[in-house]
């Protein structure tokens, strides 16, 4: 990577002041002449007859419902900023749900405001404004000179261009804040991404208000539309071909660590999509026990379980979530058998009950009680299994709730009330995880030796339809022998 030499400057500096009046030493190397040279010679590459983004109209839609919920507010969704990772390099840049949720846009530094107006008869409703950066200034040497400028980071999109893309109104970003200073009535702000654009409302908003507002938009994504559903499912079958990969590498993971399976699947993730939707979880042996085993770096052997708990995010950012426990020599034994089938049977009674009507917590219990019945029966704590549940006892081997919700956060809705989520009712278009688990850490002397340092779960992404559900996920394998047959198959196409 290249770094900028001697060019100490903020993008901030460089948008406004000209490179001509910025010498004494501050830009060395750098002439007059060289400055004017570089103003011209340019070709106009301006985009024109762009086509609409795939979810524009669903953006659109959103939009309407939040500006009927909130009449006669100002709303600011921002996208978020840069943030550096070391020295003067940056994360890659992720856009807060909220914003990319609104307006499909992934921009750093965008913020979407909705103006309230009233219409000729009296309704009130809004005027969606996206404010962005725009196309980098030739004349005052910012497109070069600058760390942010288009021939460090690559060519914006100009306003002209947002608006056809997105199909909302494009202004420059740098004169919101003064607007924002200036605007009355009543604000509310998405807060936690841009701290620059909350500075600019601190004396408008209120902490309560503004929390209804993220609380409301968390709770608008519990049902997904036709083209959310849509993307999942292209993120869920980019990650069935990146467990394939991962199936075909087993012996090179062996020769090497958790690493190897973590980075073949990360390239299917890169290659189809635009990232992993979380941190990858590549867990072999006693390491299968540790819930967010993240670290990678464990050995991957021949008679142990692995562990895999990932999903590729497609590029609109949705996410699949996926887990299965595949036995690395490509069988399972005795007891790891015994231990995944019991976990195949709590998730098959955990799925049957996604449906809708149906209590949200009636998945997690259909899965819990037939573990605790597993664990009455193999004798590791005292019945019945109505003790075992009302005690809450199967805990130190399930340990996690079964499942969670999915979309454009790997769990999704976090900020949506408990009433509407963790209490609420299914319905068609939520899509959710069932996840149920068992683990026997190495170190627990309350259960046989051999248990020890098994763990097992099993993860797939279920909607919720009109008359029951569908595994997004159905594609991969679940019940033992199938798993068996689909690995042998797998190694057999790659020594074929």
């Amino acid at each position: 990577m290249t770094v900028a030499e001697e060019l100490p400057e903020t993008p901030e500096i460089a948008q406004e002041e000209p490179v001509k009046q910025r010498k004494n030493g501050l830009y060395p190397g750098v002439s007059d002449e060289l400055a004017e040279n570089m103003k011209s010679g340019w070709a106009d590459t301006e985009l024109h007859d762009l086509q609409p983004i795939a979810q524009a109209a669903e953006t659109r839609a959103r939009r309407a419902a939040l500006s009927a919920r909130f009449p006669g507010e100002r709303l600011v969704i921002p996208a978020g900023n840069l943030r550096t990772r070391s020295n003067d390099t940056d994360y890659a840049f992720r856009a807060s749900v909220e914003y990319a949720y609104l307006t499909g846009n992934q921009t750093e530094d965008g913020v979407l405001v909705l103006e309230p107006v009233t219409a000729a008869d009296g309704t009130s409703g809004h005027r969606a404004t996206i404010y962005l950066l725009p196309r980098s200034n030739r004349e005052n040497g910012e497109f070069w000179l600058s760390g942010q400028g288009e021939l460090w980071v690559g060519r914006r999109h100009s306003l002209a261009e947002a608006e056809q893309l997105h199909g909302i109104p494009a202004a420059d970003v740098r004169e919101l804040p003064e607007k924002l200073r200036e605007a009355t009535g009543p604000v509310r702000v998405v807060r936690g991404h841009d701290a620059g654009i909350e500075a600019a409302l601190t004396d408008k908003v209120t902490a309560e208000r503004d929390e209804e507002l993220r609380v409301f938009l968390s709770e608008m994504r519990l049902v997904k539309d036709a083209f959310e559903i849509g993307e999942l499912q292209k993120a869920v079958d980019s990650t069935v071909r990146g467990f394939e990969d991962v199936v075909k590498v087993l012996d090179q993971a062996e020769a090497t660590s958790e690493r190897y399976i973590e980075g073949t699947f990360f390239l299917r993730a890169r290659v189809e999509g635009n990232d992993v939707g979380y941190g990858s979880i590549c867990a072999a042996g006693p390491h299968a026990c540790t819930l967010h085993w993240v670290r990678n770096d464990g050995p991957v052997r021949s008679g142990d379980l692995l562990l895999l708990d990932a999903g590729v995010e497609t590029h609109t950012y949705y996410t699949a979530d996926v887990t299965r426990t595949l036995p690395v020599s490509g069988t399972y034994s005795e007891i790891q058998q015994k231990i995944y089938d019991a976990v195949y049977e709590a998730q098959e009674a955990g799925i049957a009950a996604v449906k809708p009507g149906a209590k949200y917590r009636d998945f997690h219990d259909a899965a819990q009680r037939v573990l605790a019945g597993k664990l009455v029966e193999w004798g590791l704590v005292e019945g019945p299994v109505e003790r075992v549940l009302e005690l809450g006892l199967q805990r130190r081997w399930t340990l996690h709730g079964t499942g969670h919700m999915l979309g454009m956060d790997v769990h999704d809705c976090a900020a949506a009330r408990t009433e509407t989520y963790v209490d609420g009712t299914l319905e068609p278009g939520m899509v959710l995880t069932v996840e149920p688990g068992l683990y026997f850490q190495a170190d627990d002397l309350t259960v046989p030796e051999e248990y020890r340092g098994i763990g097992v779960r099993i993860e797939d992404d279920i909607l919720v339809t009109q008359d029951g559900s569908r595994n997004l996920s159905a594609a991969l394998p679940r019940r033992s022998d199938e798993v068996v047959a689909w690995m042998a198959s797998l190694k057999a196409s790659v020594k074929g």
